[in-house]
């Protein structure tokens, strides 16, 4: 379906342009997160929203439809405004909004991204798109737990892997695509996780960041059963149905995954795989990935681990860990942050290294999370009236959380960290001298910075080595 952008927001803001004080030629806003369960978020998604959401212009038809619609909706209509931006701008939004480079990581409770109108007779339109700019708060929430979950693994890789920034990019796949909202969402959300990992099986995501990002190829995955495919053999053939994964996959230097709890998973386990199966998977040079698939994450894991460790052996590796031979596992039930790092605890507790174990998270990933999980506002903090600029802020006596910034905003960084900072209204560099780190990216209808997916993943891994 089209998106009329006229009609990409909240009806409320049809009646806006009539509330502001005379004489207002800019309104000013920005983003933040103002706090959650992470210090630092991961700024991700912005460009995908403007080149889906904001690049085609508003049209006539756009109008009329919007007139329609908004007049039957019991809304007042703007159309004096929207003929005006169509025939003065031929229909693109006269705005520039500056934002942290994609990519970038930073505290929250500092702007991501400002936005503010280039024509005077449009100042009502800064707001007007709130609901459609601050989507980018799914993207950012996303990118920042996949983030959250990649410090996890890396330091009980760093602990127990001979290799462990080898190893970690494909230790977190994403199994989300079937419990989210829409494509849309599966896109946007599994770029997200893509700029920290490289496993997915949410194939919107890696469409989209071929389109919107340029990367030929944003993610891997491989050859893995599910339920179906194991029990349409039935139960008295399920080493049977095994075998077939092996026969069709089972090639020198390949990897495949069988989901192994359709029944019996530690039947299957030990005496399916670890017996009648376990010559087969070695003599074929490839590695088998089992998955368990139900039951406790932690006790399963651990279970498998050492039960696999039985049949198929193990080495001991430079930092004194289990490493399995032949096999892996991969958990991707039951997968959230709390309990991968409650499986790593146990399992290397026990002496397994983490090389022995990846992840699969979905819902937990892409859909356990809302606009209030890192409390993100959009928040107009400065207006120009009749020539003078003043500051915009509300201060809740009744939720002290909810103050909001004033004045003209920007960011910048020195030896305490990055800090919000007052910046000119001439060319929004901060008042104190340095570099506004919110660079322009989109100004009257024009994108200013088309990064690539290569690029972003370089900067994340920057502001890893910084941040540590």
């Amino acid at each position: 379906m089209t998106v009329n952008p006229i009609l990409n927001t909240d009806s409320y803001k049809a009646s806006h342009f009539a509330q502001y004080p005379a004489g207002t030629e800019h309104v000013f806003s920005y983003v933040e997160a103002r706090g959650g369960p992470y210090a630092d978020a991961l700024f991700f998604g912005l460009q995908a929203i403007l080149k889906t959401e904001f690049a085609r212009p508003v049209t006539r038809a756009d109008i009329a439809e919007a007139e329609e619609i908004l007049t039957a909706h019991g809304l007042p209509f703007h159309k004096a405004g929207w003929e005006l931006l169509l025939t003065r701008h031929g229909g693109n939004l006269p705005l520039e909004i500056r934002a942290q480079p994609e990519g970038m990581i930073a505290p929250v409770h500092v702007p991501m991204m400002t936005v503010v109108n280039t024509d005077p007779d449009f100042f009502w339109l800064t707001s007007y798109v709130e609901t459609a700019l601050l989507r980018v708060w799914y993207p950012i929430t996303v990118a920042t737990i996949s983030h959250g979950v990649r410090k996890i693994i890396r330091e009980a890789l760093i602990k127990t892997a001979d290799a462990p920034d080898a190893e970690l990019s494909f230790k977190l796949h994403d199994f989300g695509a079937r419990g989210v909202s829409s494509e849309q969402s599966a896109a946007l959300g599994g770029m997200a996780h893509l700029v920290n990992f490289q496993g997915s099986d949410t194939l919107s995501a890696i469409v989209a960041a071929r389109r919107l990002y340029g990367a030929p190829m944003a993610g891997f995955s491989i050859p893995a059963a599910e339920h179906s495919t194991i029990t349409s053999w039935e139960r008295p053939n399920e080493a049977q149905a095994y075998a077939n994964m092996v026969k069709q996959f089972g090639k020198p230097g390949g990897i495949f995954a069988v989901v192994s709890d359709s029944y019996d998973l530690f039947n299957a386990v030990d005496h399916i795989w670890g017996e009648a199966l376990r010559q087969t998977v070695i003599d074929s040079g490839a590695t088998l990935v089992v998955r368990p698939d139900s039951g406790d994450p932690v006790e399963i894991v651990s279970k498998t681990l050492q039960l696999l460790a039985a049949r198929f052996g193990a080495e001991t590796n430079s930092r004194g860990y289990k490493v399995l031979k032949h096999v892996r596992v991969i958990q991707g039930d039951g997968v959230n942050p709390k309990s991968i790092a409650a499986i790593l605890e146990r399992i290397t507790g026990e002496g397994f290294s983490a090389s022995n174990l990846a992840f699969g998270m979905g819902g937990a990933l892409l859909q356990k999370c809302d606009r209030d999980t890192m409390a993100f506002a959009y928040k107009a903090s400065a207006a120009r009236v009749n020539g003078q600029w003043r500051d915009v802020y509300k201060d809740p006596v009744t939720d002290s959380g909810k103050r909001s910034k004033r004045g003209l905003l920007g960011l910048a960084a020195d030896g305490a960290g990055v800090r919000t900072v007052a910046v000119r209204e001439d060319d929004f560099a901060p008042v104190d001298g340095g570099v506004n780190l919110l660079e322009p990216v989109w100004r009257n209808g024009a994108l200013l910075r088309d990064d690539s997916f290569a690029d972003i993943r370089a900067r994340v891994a920057r502001y890893d080595r910084v941040i540590g």
